[in-house]
């Protein structure tokens, strides 16, 4: 009977997990397909004719909303490559060499990772205007790809810390140059860790709002920036197209995430056992 109530209680707790964590999302979804005068009426309609309606509106009266996603697209990939190799690299470093000084900064990453990203924006805002980085991509990536490297470099070195120091020994042996191993040893025994990272830095570079916000205006602007223009409308929130943006700003990123989820578990607990 013990076993039985344990199983029952585990089993009520998984639901209520996923209730609180899906249920806002399916009802983005779903509202996407209603029309204005049905998304919130109380009690919810669970029966409904679904429209395509707000998509054509979307696509309609917020055309720029697809670029700022071609926009989120094109600094999320370049931010994920650039932090993912940054990590590696790092983490590489911080496993195999041992000095005083790698010492001490591991530390400081892990106290710049506590700052609020609020605290460097202001700081930034002059340099950046004197290098004419406003309103561009680099700018983002750059920022996207820093603001991760120091929880990507600690990911990384636990990591590759459960890689045989004979790997690269053996590899050096047979003519291989520091670069080589990191290439060809390295990077493929490493790359559940990479993934993970990877899912860390997209998920954060695909909804981030407040650089994107203060650093740029048209060029480089991002989809969440155009959701919030879709928010505070003059003309009032058509919750339905808003719906329609959010569930396509939302399914990349989500699948993403879904696909990648065993590599993320691999990734993150890489360290926790020996074996």
């Amino acid at each position: 009977m013990r076993r039985i109530a344990r199983r029952i209680g585990k089993a009520l707790a998984i639901a209520l997990v996923l209730i609180w964590s899906l249920a806002p999302i399916a009802m983005i979804v779903i509202s996407s397909f209603k029309m204005d005068r049905d998304i919130f009426t109380i009690p919810p309609k669970f029966i409904f004719s679904p429209t395509l309606s707000n998509y054509v509106g979307l696509w309609q009266r917020w055309g720029d909303f697809f670029d700022a996603l071609l926009n989120s697209l094109i600094i999320t990939s370049a931010a994920t490559v650039l932090a993912v190799v940054s990590s590696v690299m790092a983490g590489y470093a911080y496993s195999r060499f041992r000095h005083p000084l790698l010492a001490g900064s591991a530390f400081f990453l892990v106290f710049i990772r506590l700052i609020p990203p609020i605290v460097i924006t202001l700081p930034l805002f002059p340099a950046v205007n004197t290098l004419g980085l406003n309103d561009t991509h680099l700018l983002l990536i750059i920022l996207y790809a820093t603001f991760f490297v120091s929880l990507g470099t600690l990911v990384m070195r636990t990591f590759i810390d459960q890689i045989p120091r004979e790997l690269d020994e053996a590899a050096h042996i047979d003519g291989a140059t520091r670069s080589q191993i990191l290439r060809r040893v390295i990077f493929p025994l490493s790359a559940q860790g990479m993934v993970a990272v990877a899912v860390f830095v997209i998920v954060f570079s695909w909804n981030e709002f407040l650089f994107a916000f203060i650093f740029t205006t048209t060029q480089a602007k991002t989809a969440p920036l155009v959701l919030a223009e879709m928010y505070d409308s003059v003309e009032g929130v058509e919750w339905g197209v808003l719906f329609a943006a959010s569930t396509l700003q939302l399914i990349p990123v989500l699948i993403f995430v879904i696909a990648a989820q065993k590599y993320l578990v691999a990734g993150l607990t890489a360290g926790a056992t020996k074996g």
